[in-house]
């Protein structure tokens, strides 16, 4: 497919979860050393998430330690495991205007300002009649990039 308005970057962030942040810490910041970016809570993702982060500038990447805020209530941000995959976009309007008109399901809520504050919208797992392209069973969040990604890619692109 050429006529894609849009391109993949690289990666983002990756998303682990567990019914206990604490055994996520213990592994991820204490043992491995990743440093704690910020703590994000939000009721409509049903998750407490501690963002750490690994690299620097725009080559950063963010492994989000989650834990539901509710174990009996939908998204269980603990399950599978490995939450979600990010992925950064160079333009996520145009990727999801284009991929919603072929057939990618989106999981509920569109485009909107994700934990780290960029803007983001997700590829639902499993699709549906109406939408019957998804994520083979994993969730992909796209990210848009900052200028300062943009930039630093296109440099490597070179």
């Amino acid at each position: 497919m050429t006529d894609r308005p849009f391109r993949v970057l690289g990666i983002q962030q990756i998303a682990v979860g567990a019914t206990d942040k604490a055994r996520l810490h213990k592994i991820w910041i204490d043992l491995l050393g990743l440093q704690v970016a910020k703590n994000f809570v939000s009721e409509f993702e049903n998750v407490d998430e501690t963002v750490a982060v690994t690299g620097a500038g725009p080559f950063k990447v963010e492994i989000d330690l989650m834990q539901p805020l509710d174990l009996d209530k939908r998204p269980k941000v603990h399950e599978p495991a490995l939450h979600h995959v990010g992925l950064w976009i160079d333009d996520l309007p145009a990727a999801f205007e284009w991929l919603g008109r072929n057939g990618v399901r989106f999981a509920p809520g569109g485009i909107r300002k994700g934990a780290s504050g960029f803007d983001v919208c997700f590829i639902h797992p499993k699709g549906n009649e109406a939408a019957p392209v998804d994520g083979a069973g994993v969730l992909i969040e796209l990210v848009q990039a900052p200028r300062e990604v943009r930039e630093a890619f296109a440099k490597l692109a070179r």
